[in-house]
């Protein structure tokens, strides 16, 4: 057997995220609104689609509220975005 491309890439719902985080539907939702996290893509009925990414992602937004407001948050993964960093590559800050 011969597989010629790889399988498509796993796509998250909001509930499906909250099944494997503490977080609460509203907080991916704000966390959205704010630009934290993207969704890669919609259904047909307009729900929000995460990649695999956003796991990694959240991780790092939760580290990082230790000690920095969510708009901080923002303009440091919107830095991380344009010097090319990955999401799960820089630790937050110790205190």
């Amino acid at each position: 057997m011969v597989i010629k491309k790889s399988p498509p890439p796993k796509r998250y719902k909001v509930g499906e995220i909250m099944e494997h985080t503490e977080l609460s539907r509203q907080t991916i939702h704000n966390y959205t609104m704010l630009g934290l996290i993207k969704p890669v893509e919609r259904t047909d009925s307009g729900h929000r689609l995460y990649g695999e990414d956003v796991f990694p992602r959240l991780r790092k937004i939760q580290l990082l509220q230790r000690h920095h407001s969510l708009s901080e948050i923002k303009e440091m993964l919107d830095k991380d975005e344009t010097s090319g960093a990955p999401d799960g590559g820089e630790s937050a800050p110790s205190a």
